[in-house]
């Protein structure tokens, strides 16, 4: 029964984990696309950057 128990633990972490990252993936690409809106939309004058770091 344990060796089950465990079986099925790690096939839960493992799809949590694989969820995680498949929703980190798409936060990424999000905000990639973002950052290229970011380039292609300046400021009117200025120094050109659309962000202030």
């Amino acid at each position: 029964m344990v060796p089950l128990l465990l079986v099925l633990l790690l096939v839960l972490v493992f799809f949590a984990a694989g969820f995680a990252v498949k929703l980190l993936w798409w936060a990424a690409i999000a905000v990639l696309v973002l950052w290229l809106i970011g380039f292609r939309v300046r400021p009117k004058g200025g120094s050109g950057r659309w962000y202030r770091w």
